[in-house]
């Protein structure tokens, strides 16, 4: 079982083929190559700096397999071998929030050991012990991502931790193969020491020309010197052995880094409150956006109407944006907008949505004037009609004659004749309005003789009513013993105080 284990590891090979060779050749030219155009990259460039690193490792090979008994009978016999890293190191900032891409190239030393001391009492053993080394060297490009930590002012000692990936190619390899022997037959011993070259391919018993992995370390930078734990693990197998199994490389060590060029100034960290692209420190009005033109400030808006000067027509007068910042216009400068004026190029009112007050009658009186707006009438006359001088002559002669008996409201008989005329009058004239006033003698007392003027007056309004004149066009009042015609002494007097006089007036 041992042999079969093992043996991928102790055979001996007496030359690499052909396109190992050629592959072990080629790849470290390219890798030379890329490290100087990344050299040069990196100087040419401000932001970017460069370091040389160098460091120690304990490698082991992570190995899997399903060989019975492998883990008891064998796998405690392999132990990690020392090895060493070294390279160059290029430094990117990415913006100010203290992360930085850091890729690199170098070479890696990779491998295990194998040791186990033999019990030569046993009949079959000759072998006193048995050290085998695999010795494995790979070109490596990690990408790392760094975030750093100040711990001074001025940036230059911090804390930093980084991880990424890892590309490697196989450069070289080699088996150690020490064994000590004791010659049968006799008390002397044979020492054994071989190097054996490593097949590369994919087939069987052969190392892979690529590998991929993870890297990961954490450290301190202390001026140009920096200092790290270091880890690295494979995530390919790197190996194809006679037997199914997986092998990946893994690494724990520390290394040492030294800055060769300096990086440029961090620039200050550029404040910018209001994020409208002006600094604060150039900002007028850091809390508020607004633009290169006003020094970081809004574009004014003079008015105060929510639309900035510079899209306001009427800078200095508060408006609306349908009107580019002016007021609604007033095209006839009536008060009224042009939005709310129903009349916009004829001054008006309110109370009529921004036209004039109406003239039904179109007599150039307005209606809220107008005491007669349905009919034609004058100025002078507050907009009725001029009641013609006969009219009045003829209601004045027809109220002379209305009479009333002595202490009664009750009409003579001949009073009728003089009513039927007023109501022809009335009727012919529907304009007009009729004011009735009563009045009496000096018989009975004053309140007696005001009552009866009412009832008086009274009398004469109900009897036009009962012949069809409108109630609303006649008023009745009473004065009782105001205005006497004649003396109350005689009777003839009193007759012409027992009286009714009519008013004419245009109807409201």
């Amino acid at each position: 079982m041992f042999a079969k284990i093992i043996g991928p590891f102790k055979r001996y090979v007496s030359h690499t083929s052909h396109d190992a060779m050629r592959t072990a050749a080629v790849i470290p030219k390219y890798l030379a190559l890329l490290l100087l155009s990344f050299s040069g990259f990196v100087k040419s460039t401000a932001q970017i700096r460069l370091a040389a690193y160098g460091g120690i490792h304990s490698a082991n090979v992570i190995e899997k397999n399903d060989i019975p008994g492998w883990d008891t009978a064998v796998k405690n016999y392999y132990s990690p071998r020392t090895g060493f890293h070294i390279g160059a190191i290029a430094e990117i900032p990415l913006g100010h929030k203290g992360f930085y891409f850091q890729p690199a190239v170098g070479y890696t030393s990779k491998g295990r050991q194998f040791y186990k001391n033999y019990d030569t009492t046993l009949a079959d053993k000759d072998t006193i012990y048995a050290q085998n080394t695999l010795k494995l060297g790979y070109m490596e490009i990690p990408l790392y991502l760094t975030y750093k930590i100040p711990l001074s002012a001025n940036h230059k000692n911090s804390f930093f931790i980084s991880a990424g990936p890892y590309f490697a190619f196989f450069y070289n390899g080699s088996m150690n193969q020490q064994s000590r022997t004791l010659i049968y037959g006799s008390d002397k011993y044979q020492y054994n020491d071989n190097n054996v070259d490593l097949l590369v391919g994919n087939a069987p018993d052969k190392y892979k020309t690529f590998d991929f992995g993870i890297d990961a370390k954490a450290g301190f930078e202390f001026g140009n010197i920096m200092l790290s734990g270091y880890f690295s693990r494979g995530l390919t197998s790197f190996y194809t052995a006679t037997y199914p199994g997986s092998f990946h490389h893994q690494l724990i060590g520390a290394t040492l880094g030294i800055w060769l060029t300096k990086a440029a100034p961090i620039p200050p960290k550029i404040v910018d409150t209001d994020h409208d692209g002006i600094p604060d420190n150039e900002d007028l009005c850091p809390t508020r956006p607004g633009s290169a033109k006003w020094h970081g400030c809004p574009v004014p808006d003079s008015d105060g109407d929510g639309i900035d000067d510079e899209h306001d027509s009427c800078k200095t007068v508060p408006g609306i944006a349908k009107y580019n910042g002016c007021p609604v216009p007033d095209s006839d400068g009536d008060g009224i907008d042009d939005e709310h004026d129903s009349c916009k190029t004829v001054p008006g009112v309110a109370k009529y949505n921004g036209c004039p007050i109406p003239d039904t009658d179109g007599d150039g009186v307005n209606d809220e004037e107008d005491k007669c707006p349905n009919e034609p009438g004058t100025v002078e006359n507050q907009g009725c009609p001029v009641i013609k001088i006969e009219v009045p002559e003829k209601i004045s002669y027809e109220g002379a004659n209305v009479l009333f008996k002595s202490s009664s409201s009750k009409l003579t008989e001949s009073s009728y004749q003089s009513l039927n005329g007023l109501v022809d009058t009335l009727n012919r004239h529907p304009d007009l309005h009729l004011t009735i006033e009563g009045y009496t003698d000096s018989t009975g007392t004053q309140a007696q003789n005001l009552v009866l003027s009412q009832q008086r007056a009274d009398e004469v309004k109900n009897y036009l009513v009962s012949k069809g004149i409108a109630a609303d066009r006649v008023t009745a009042i009473g004065y009782g013993e105001q205005k006497p015609l004649g003396s109350n002494k005689t009777q003839e007097g009193k007759a012409l105080n027992r009286r009714v006089e009519f008013r004419l007036n245009v109807k409201k």
